[in-house]
């Protein structure tokens, strides 16, 4: 199943955003950013639903990210 990261600001956004999304029934896991992908706080979001779709709830909710830093299949 194809999955995006998207970058956190912070690991308590991304744990924030973690526990909103697992509210809503979106499956999601905290992931440490792969080293040639990103810098900042060394955090992402996993998801397997349409990152815009994460992106837009966590703007909704107030919860800082940075971008969407891949789409890959596990």
């Amino acid at each position: 199943m194809p999955k995006s990261l998207i970058a956190m600001t912070s690991i308590t956004y991304a744990m924030k955003a973690k526990r909103m999304l697992n509210n809503k029934g979106l499956y999601c896991e905290i992931v440490r950013t792969p080293k040639n992908l990103g810098s900042g706080c060394g955090y992402c979001l996993s998801v397997t639903k349409e990152p815009a779709e994460i992106i837009r709830l966590l703007e909704q909710n107030g919860i800082p990210h940075k971008n969407i830093l891949s789409r890959a299949q596990d």
